[in-house]
């Protein structure tokens, strides 16, 4: 009789929106170049490396490529004694044409509706799709679980990959992810393992330190 696999261990990812900027919640940032963290965001993330330090163990780092995500991990790193590895995968949703442009203007436009109801049926103008951000998160996760088996890993990224993975691991439909709430230097969490994924907390804003799937 053939002998049953062994299963993979279950990777934790640890997801971190990153800290605030000057231009949180007026525009729609997405992949611009040269956005910093602001004095608020650089304290929100020396907190959420604190609380992060609560974990008995955290393997790796990763961070999108993007300023604001990577000064976001350089604080958890430089806690957890980690070097910060860069991840493509884990960059913000290409806004095309919209980068850059203010909320307040763009909730005037019909497309905006679109945006927040029907967003699997949406592309940016010469951007990326919802449905192409979705797989390319879920793509990547799968890889870096591949790499880290029975690992605790933190991945900094931007809200909208966060809430797409949560969604995904929810079983919620991409037209239902707006209705999630991932907030600067919030964590959530998600154990992956061979039987699906386990949400063990979503957009966390205290302690971490007694994290488990019960």
């Amino acid at each position: 009789m053939p002998r049953r696999p062994k299963p993979t261990p279950a990777t934790v990812a640890l997801f971190v929106r990153h800290g605030v900027t000057a231009t949180t919640g007026k525009v729609l940032p997405g992949r611009a170049k040269g956005l910093h963290l602001a004095d608020t965001g650089r304290a929100q993330a020396e907190a959420v490396a604190e609380r992060l330090a609560a974990l008995k163990k955290v393997d790796a780092v990763y961070a999108s490529p993007l300023e604001r995500t990577r000064e976001t991990a350089a604080a958890i790193g430089a806690r957890l004694g980690l070097k910060v590895g860069v991840e493509k995968g884990l960059l913000e949703c290409d806004f095309g044409d919209w980068t850059g442009a203010e909320l307040k203007v763009l909730n005037k436009l019909p497309e905006w509706g679109t945006v927040q109801r029907y967003p699997s049926g949406f592309r940016f103008p010469d951007g990326e799709s919802f449905r192409e951000m979705h797989t390319r998160i879920t793509d990547t996760v799968a890889r870096l679980r591949a790499r880290h088996p029975g690992q605790t890993i933190v991945l900094v990224s931007h809200a909208d990959p966060i809430k797409a993975a949560v969604a995904d691991a929810t079983g919620t439909p991409l037209d239902l992810f707006q209705r999630i709430v991932i907030s600067p230097c919030s964590v959530s969490a998600i154990a992956y393992g061979d039987g699906g994924p386990i949400v063990l907390t979503v957009n966390s804003l205290g302690d971490l330190a007694q994290l488990r799937a019960s």
